[in-house]
């Protein structure tokens, strides 16, 4: 789906942009996109599972409590 360096939210951008028909008008400073409602679904459901799998690598990494303890003084 997206490598590891890529955020679930930089992922579905990339995918809305590549699968959606894009167009840009410069003198109303908008862009449309025209995205087919199921694949835009499916879209949002795969997006939030990459966040819920990224949230749990964070979590299990050790980084998460490292950070809590820091910022509440564990081990003082």
């Amino acid at each position: 789906m997206s490598n590891n360096k890529q955020t679930a939210v930089e992922w579905f951008i990339e995918q809305l942009e590549q699968k959606g028909d894009a167009s840009e008008n410069l003198y109303v400073r908008r862009v449309q996109i025209s995205i087919d409602t199921s694949d835009y679904l499916k879209l949002i459901r795969q997006a939030k599972q990459m966040e819920k799998e990224q949230n749990n690598r964070y979590y299990n990494s050790g980084k998460c409590m490292k950070i809590y303890k820091e910022f509440y003084g564990g081990n003082k």
